[in-house]
């Protein structure tokens, strides 16, 4: 099994979600982003605790593919430190994990 990751990343709001998903996706950075509407997301930034309405992308892509996949996240994102969370995936459909491995492979 090839090793999967799902990477988190919160955007301000749909338009955006998309438009980093289907360049991803495009780029075969990522085989699927999963966009999910109506996160909240409270923090600390600059000394003061925020509350902000966010959409979270779940991305779906081969861990070799991580590190290319962060660098443009970071370069189409608007805020100043993105969050960019990566998770293995431990198991999964072989069908799916055959079809996301070709999904996010270079030379295809």
């Amino acid at each position: 099994m090839p090793k999967v990751l799902e990477v988190h990343v919160t955007v301000p709001d749909r338009q955006r979600a998309e438009e980093i998903a289907r360049i991803l996706v495009g780029e075969r950075l990522a085989a699927c982003v999963s966009i999910l509407p109506g996160v909240t997301s409270i923090y600390r930034w600059e000394g003061e605790i925020h509350a902000d309405e966010e959409v979270l992308c779940l991305i779906k892509t081969e861990a070799e593919r991580f590190a290319p996949l962060a660098e443009r996240v970071t370069a189409l994102h608007p805020y100043e430190v993105p969050e960019i969370l990566a998770f293995s995936v431990v198991d999964g459909s072989p069908a799916y994990l055959e079809w996301l491995a070709a999904e996010t492979a270079a030379s295809a």
